[in-house]
């Protein structure tokens, strides 16, 4: 009987998801018919207008007032407000990505996309080891993977699917035909993303959002939990570890800045520390957010004190106010 109603529900909710995927399938096909900067200035209409109005949106002006304490109610509300743009924005492009992305190292003219560290990317794709990969939710955080995927860089990006089916459907047909490999965040990941450093390749993640079972970091002056999995692998393959972001520049162009590999702390035995290497990407991701605070998903529930294990201080502390 139990496992009747489950097929019931799974059939029901399939059923009630329907309309939402002729809908956002709609919205897809409009923005394909817009080209690429309409596209992207109505996403950011859209979101800098219905933004304000949800829920969410109180958290990102929490999140902003206790990372920056130092900054007026009016500021904070502009970071905010930004915010909510480069979201719009950014769900936009996911219908021109392939367009996007048009750097050529060879061109006489610069496109839409400049990049800076590119003799890192270079030195990861030729040095025949693994290599990891750590990233942020900031400007269109997409463009790295395409990045590796055009100039031949093994690597396999982790993405957390939406929560809606209809949008994570769409979302993973877009990322499969512009990407490299791919690896869905959920049971049985870890185990996949381990074997693509066991085999040389190269593992790219996203580390500044919120995972229940990670460690303690100090993120923005507040202590958060982050996955310490590019950690666990760095120890176990003493491989390589770089960051690579993404800044929305006007004129609707970006750049991607790769750094170098990071030096990571060590225990006593030589081994990357973990909870320091995690430390020492989030320093880093940090770093990025006070320097483009409006290009950063705010919107997340990023610190949850109630999560934090007993032994750490819940006590806010003073972050810089820049």
């Amino acid at each position: 009987m139990l496992r009747l109603k489950l097929r019931l529900y799974r059939a029901l909710s399939r059923l009630a998801g329907l309309p939402m995927v002729f809908v956002i399938r709609a919205l897809f096909a409009l923005a394909r018919w817009l080209g690429p900067v309409r596209a992207a200035a109505a996403g950011a209409a859209i979101a800098r207008a219905i933004g304000p109005r949800l829920p969410s949106h109180r958290t990102a002006l929490k999140n902003l007032r206790q990372s920056f304490p130092g900054k007026g109610e009016a500021e904070i509300a502009a970071i905010a407000l930004g915010s909510w743009d480069n979201l719009g924005r950014t769900g936009a492009e996911y219908a021109h990505l392939a367009e996007i992305f048009d750097y050529d190292p060879a061109a006489a003219e610069a496109g839409r996309i400049e990049v800076e560290g590119i003799e890192h990317f270079f030195g990861l794709r030729d040095d025949g080891k693994p290599g990891l990969i750590f990233s942020a939710h900031l400007g269109n955080w997409e463009l790295p993977a395409i990045c590796a995927a055009r100039f031949g860089l093994e690597a396999s990006a982790v993405f957390r699917p939406p929560n809606s089916p209809a949008a994570a459907q769409l979302v993973q047909e877009v990322r499969r035909a512009t990407m490299g490999g791919l690896t869905a965040a959920g049971p049985g990941a870890a185990f996949k993303m381990q074997g693509v450093v066991e085999r040389g390749g190269h593992l790219g993640m996203l580390v500044d959002q919120h995972f229940t079972r990670g460690v303690v970091v100090d993120f923005l002056g507040q202590p958060a939990l982050v996955n310490p999995l590019l950690a666990k692998l760095a120890r176990h393959y003493d491989c390589p570890v770089h960051g690579v972001r993404v800044i929305r520049l006007p004129g609707d162009r970006f750049r991607l800045e790769l750094t170098p590999g990071l030096d990571l702390p060590r225990d006593a035995g030589g081994a990357v520390d973990v909870q320091g290497a995690m430390q020492a990407m989030t320093d880093v991701i940090a770093g990025w957010v006070r320097e483009h605070p409006e290009q950063w998903l705010w919107m997340h529930r990023r610190w949850r004190p109630a999560m934090l294990p007993k032994s750490v201080s819940r006590a806010p502390a003073v972050p810089a106010s820049s």
